[in-house]
């Protein structure tokens, strides 16, 4: 552990408070954020603030006091104590131990007027290796006149830095004094500078997060330093990654790396494929593939919704644009499945089930890909499907209407749009075998929703003709009154399909011009 020591400086007439270096649980050196200069010094005058009491009259020698000028600048600060390093060294010979930190942290305050808070120099110094063995100063000039003086060691420097090894090459005297102005993150450079003196500095990184160690790597690029650079990105590479925030931080940070020689692919590795890898079509067919040939229902439930749900997130974007393809041909293996069954009359409820539920969940993916018109272009043209469908138990059968409601429901809701000769054969194929299952799907399956279903049937019913939608409604009436509550009830699209024909007749609208009505033709020759 490094030692830390506080220390005092004796001038006239000086009032000087010691204030607490932070040092976290890891052993790194943390210069306090003026805010904790700001809170210590407003804590000393609120314990100090003078009680309520009848004025007296000063002694003379406080009054000779008063009179004394004060300079706190801090300049002039820094210059006192580089005065006071230089005698220290001068009277000790210098070392080559690098191990322990002597912290001095003094806030001076003059006291002829009590100058406000704010006014007051902020400083921190802080020494590297044995006490007085430093031959340079890095002074860091924060904002709001926070101050940090480092006394390092020139060889130290040059051996890791090569901004350092350049600007003290600059230098001719045998102490260096570089100051740098404007430094956004005091607090990472000190510490980032201590890391020159640490033997391993996996082990001092370990115990960090993400987060700190991405503000040391970037103040280790800017000081050139390269085997800080290195375990850094050793330590991102192995460690994980919490979250997608934290993921986009860590791979722009690593972008953004203009130093030569270093190693970021292992770190971006994580995120971007080798050429070895399957292309994306290929790794969407087997995971398809895998999916729909599971005998686990409840994993098999939990993976379609995980993969609908990211293939939703991703909006199509960045996946294989070939990617219908498959889907496509794995709706036809589906299909050529279920009539396969229906054809030898099998009454295998539970292969026919999951292979319906297998072509709802596959059209599911298409809707979201935007690409579901072909679908229902081929399921229209189920003709013998159909006709089979009436020859099996309900039971075993009804499943398959399942994927006529979710054709339904995605026409109603705009998320497909066959054209107006695929909407009437679907209905004509499709319509009458949903009638008479919609009972079994009613009680049979949990996540029917009976109400969404009503409304895509009627909707899709009124975007025909006016002719079709007549007699499908009237095909439908004579279910409904025989059937009740088994039968859909598609009263709303009556309603408008009435109120189309009898209420108020397009033709009643027209006027006597070509089919503009006389609104129209008014408002024309105005």
């Amino acid at each position: 552990m490094a030692e830390i020591k506080i220390t005092k400086t004796e001038q006239v007439q000086t009032k000087i408070r010691t204030v607490p270096v932070a040092v976290t649980p890891e052993g790194f050196w943390c210069c306090p954020s003026p805010v904790a200069f700001q809170k210590t010094l407003k804590s000393h005058n609120s314990l100090h603030k003078p009680k309520h009491s009848p004025p007296q009259k000063p002694p003379e020698k406080e009054k000779e006091k008063e009179k004394k000028p004060s300079s706190t600048t801090i300049r002039s600060v820094i210059a006192s104590d580089e005065q006071q390093q230089q005698q220290q060294q001068s009277s000790n010979p210098p070392e080559t131990h690098h191990h322990s930190i002597a912290v001095p942290v003094t806030v001076q305050e003059r006291h002829p007027q009590r100058p406000k808070v704010e006014t007051l120099p902020r400083k921190v110094a802080i020494e590297f290796g044995e006490p007085g063995t430093s031959d340079a100063k890095v002074i860091l000039v924060g904002k709001q006149g926070f101050c940090v003086k480092l006394s390092v060691h020139k060889r130290v420097l040059v051996d890791h830095s090569s901004f350092f090894a350049k600007k003290l090459s600059e230098k001719d005297s045998v102490f260096a004094c570089l100051e740098i102005e404007s430094c956004e993150d005091a607090e990472i450079y000190v510490e980032t500078v201590g890391l020159m003196y640490c033997k391993d500095m996996k082990q001092r990184l370990m115990k960090q997060n993400v987060s700190r160690v991405l503000r040391v790597l970037k103040v280790a690029e800017l000081l050139g330093f390269s085997s800080c650079i290195q375990s850094c990105l050793d330590y991102l590479e192995a460690v994980p990654w919490v979250g997608e925030e934290e993921e986009e931080k860590v791979i722009s940070a690593i972008l953004r790396l203009k130093t030569e020689g270093v190693g970021v692919s292992p770190v971006l590795k994580r995120v971007a494929a080798s050429t070895s890898v399957d292309p994306p079509k290929e790794t969407l067919s087997r995971i398809i593939d895998l999916v729909l040939r599971s005998k686990e229902e409840k994993s098999r439930r939990e993976m379609k919704s995980i993969v609908l749900k990211l293939l939703r997130e991703q909006n199509g974007n960045n996946v294989a644009d070939n990617f219908n393809e498959t889907i496509y041909s794995s709706c036809q293996n589906c299909l050529d499945s279920v009539l396969s069954l229906f054809r030898q009359g099998e009454t295998d409820t539970k292969q026919i089930g999951l292979e319906a539920d297998n072509l709802t969940w596959l059209l599911d993916v298409l809707v979201e890909r935007q690409a579901a018109e072909e679908f229902s272009v081929t399921w229209a043209n189920q003709k013998e499907l159909a006709s089979l469908h009436e020859k099996l138990p309900l039971v075993s059968r009804y499943h398959i209407s399942r994927v006529t409601s979710r054709l339904f429901v995605g026409i109603g809701r705009g998320e497909m749009l066959p054209s107006k000769d695929t909407r009437l054969l679907l209905l004509t194929t499709w319509l009458q075998p949903l009638f008479k299952d919609y009972n079994w799907l009613q009680h049979g399956c949990r996540s029917f929703d009976g109400k969404l279903v009503e409304e895509g049937i009627g909707r899709t019913i009124l975007t025909l003709p006016l002719e079709d939608q007549q007699r499908i409604l009237m095909s439908w009436l004579g279910s409904f009154l025989n059937g009740g509550d088994g039968c859909p009830n598609l009263q709303r699209a009556f309603e408008v399909w009435w109120r189309r024909s009898f209420v108020r007749p397009y033709s009643d609208r027209q006027g006597n011009s070509g089919g503009v009505s006389q609104t129209e033709s008014t408002s024309s020759k105005e």
